[in-house]
């Protein structure tokens, strides 16, 4: 009995292992990755007229979900 569920834990791992391979990955040349910009207010297309430390640490990170430090 032990040796059949070793052989089914393993099926499982290889169909797991197939499955990964056939998902197709996301590259920088992707379109879909053309939106991402770097932050800071001069990567911006309209920077805003006044920018403080919170603005800063919070465009540093979106979309991350944990506010800044500096709350």
């Amino acid at each position: 009995m032990r040796w059949m569920r070793l052989f089914a834990i393993g099926g499982v791992g290889y169909a797991i292992y197939k499955y990964a391979g056939k998902i197709p990955r996301k590259t920088p040349d992707d379109p879909a990755c053309a939106d991402v910009r770097d932050a800071g207010p001069e990567n911006m297309t309209t920077p805003p007229s006044s920018w403080s430390k919170v603005d800063e640490a919070s465009d540093e990170s979106f979309p991350a979900s944990d506010p800044p430090s500096t709350y």
